[in-house]
């Protein structure tokens, strides 16, 4: 039977989290171009995500195949190993998330992530706006989803 434990990131778990941004970045957003580089990526998970800000991971065997980044009010950062995607581990990760921030969440995600419409939206998340990505580094068109309980 597989365990999953979900706990706060450790300055340990800086390259393991910045992994599973890069490889579910690049399995789910094939058709965006991301504004920086691995090492950059890694640099920032290490130097500023995991020391600075609410970070979690998910573990199966000790290893991270998952990870959430809050902030005070949003869901900044949620993304899984690709092997993950539709084991219940998102489903798990936003319960922590609306736990965490009882009040509400917002958070943005682009808009040809179609998995991720459908995944917040069956969690309770209406989308309130759309851009043109003018404000973000990629560029990419996205939408703003919010959840209030």
């Amino acid at each position: 039977m597989r365990t999953v434990v979900l706990r706060r990131a450790e300055a340990a778990d800086a390259e393991a989290v910045a992994g599973v941004w890069l490889r579910s970045f690049a399995a789910a957003l094939p058709t965006v171009v991301r504004a920086h580089s691995d090492d950059a990526v890694r640099a920032y998970f290490r130097d500023v995500v995991v020391p600075r800000q609410e970070t979690w991971v998910a573990e199966v065997h000790s290893a991270v195949v998952g990870m959430m980044v809050l902030g005070e009010e949003s869901l900044e950062q949620l993304y899984l190993a690709p092997a993950q995607r539709g084991s219940g581990l998102g489903d798990r990760f936003v319960a922590l998330a609306k736990e965490r921030c009882p009040e509400g969440l917002s958070l943005w995600t682009f808009q040809v992530n179609r998995p991720a419409h459908r995944f917040y939206e069956r969690h309770g998340f209406v989308a309130v706006e759309y851009t043109d990505g003018s404000d973000n580094e990629e560029r990419e068109p996205d939408v703003r989803y919010v959840w209030r309980p």
